[in-house]
């Protein structure tokens, strides 16, 4: 059974347990995934569903998507991702749907996501660098201080750290737990944060 599926984070929220006790939960919406594609190692080299999910107008769809559904017989949908897996446990085919009763409350899960972009950044923002004197005739404050090399071999170390472009890299929170399940509105609440920012698209995976 795959136990994967992909969602939209919609924010976080405070949550009340039975003993009064307050618990930080992010709101994830997960619809079900259509199975647009299955692949195989045999034909593609690898083993792994392409699923299509969220909702489009049908003109904003790009053709090539337009193609892959076409063939696929399944109405067109905003995304279109792939979910690898090692082995089919079971039969699947194009039209079956891939839902939230592939998790249960209580598991731990692997969340994926694109983490937010903060842009040009220095290095006590980007790297945790303390700051210099703030004292009358300091010309060093923020900056991030010597980076060369003797004249052997004159040059600057690859992975220095540096300023520059901060954020919006995939990241990756392992062992999340799920909190709560509400099937009717597919919504799924995750215990802490999550990766991205509201409305972003995350990869959820049972660990």
């Amino acid at each position: 059974m795959i136990n994967a599926i992909y969602g939209k984070k919609l924010g976080c929220i405070q949550i009340f347990k039975e003993n009064g006790n307050a618990l930080y939960v992010t709101a994830i919406e997960a619809e079900p995934c259509v199975i647009v594609q299955v692949k195989d190692d045999e034909k593609d080299g690898y083993n792994a569903l392409k699923i299509g999910f969220g909702k489009i107008v049908d003109k904003k769809a790009i053709k090539p998507h337009q193609g892959q559904f076409a063939v696929s017989k399944v109405g067109l949908k905003k995304y279109l991702r792939e979910i690898r897996v090692d082995k089919f446990d079971q039969e699947y085919k194009p039209g079956d749907s891939i839902d939230l009763n592939v998790f249960k409350v209580g598991d731990k899960i692997k969340i994926t996501g694109k983490g937010k972009g903060k842009g040009f950044a220095g290095v006590i923002k980007r790297h945790g660098f303390h700051r210099g004197r703030m004292t009358h005739g300091s010309h060093s404050h923020r900056i991030p201080g010597s980076v060369g090399m003797c004249s052997t071999p004159s040059r600057i170390a690859k992975g220095k750290k540096m300023p520059g472009r901060m954020g919006g890299s995939k990241v990756t929170v392992p062992g999340s737990e799920i909190v709560e399940i509400i099937e009717d509105q597919n919504l799924i609440l995750v215990k802490g944060s999550v990766p991205g920012s509201k409305g972003s698209l995350v990869f959820l995976k049972k660990v």
